[in-house]
């Protein structure tokens, strides 16, 4: 029997939790139906999609079920990933509901010519948001090259977690504490130590 699923993902607001809990039970009572199953999890969405549990949530819908969510942010971190959500869900033949945008696409009931042409305009929109952020990028390295600034990594030894513990490890040599004890004493490897060593002359 299809299923509605409904998805909250917050940050750290927890009066955004209850407004997004609201909004789709208030849109639930209007439509008539009710939510199977609450995916509810307060996370960041720059965390990957296992953490926000969207590996989850797909294992758990098959086609005709209803995904709710209050707006397409909360699926994805990118324009590029929640439109590879929406195909993913048109392709499995699941409506996905979005409140804030309006938008209810359902390829398994009879939407699909109007299906396909939202997610056809999201892959457009999508792609236009790759070209613009590359597009910013170059022009931003232009303008520091033309400042006469070098780009790339600098050159030469970068900062180390020995770095300030020069004196810790002079001591610990002088009383002929081996390197791979020394390495365990300050959580290294054998080679950053002996790499940090050979550059601060500590051999």
């Amino acid at each position: 029997m299809p299923k509605t699923i409904a998805y909250l993902r917050v940050s750290t607001d927890e009066q955004d939790y209850r407004n997004q809990k609201y909004e789709i039970l208030n849109f639930c009572d209007r439509e008539g139906f009710r939510v199977d199953r609450w995916l509810e999890l307060e996370m960041s969405s720059r965390r990957s999609p296992k953490e926000r549990r969207i590996d989850e949530l797909f294992s758990l819908l098959t086609a005709g079920d209803r995904l709710i969510v209050s707006e397409l942010s909360r699926l994805g971190r990118s324009t590029g990933e929640v439109i590879q959500l929406v195909k993913q869900l048109t392709a499995t033949g699941v409506e996905l509901i979005a409140l804030k945008q309006g938008l209810r696409i359902d390829s398994h009931n009879g939407r699909d010519i109007a299906s396909k042409v939202i997610v056809t305009i999201f892959s457009l929109l999508a792609e236009l948001e790759r070209d613009l952020i590359s597009e910013r990028t170059k022009m931003a390295l232009a303008r520091v090259k033309a400042s006469g600034k070098k780009l790339g990594r600098p050159t030469g030894p970068g900062r180390s977690r020995l770095d300030g513990k020069e004196l810790e490890i002079k001591h610990l040599r002088d009383k002929k504490v081996t390197k791979a004890s020394i390495a365990k004493i300050l959580d290294v490897s054998w080679g950053a130590l002996d790499n940090f060593m050979k550059q601060k002359k500590l051999i």
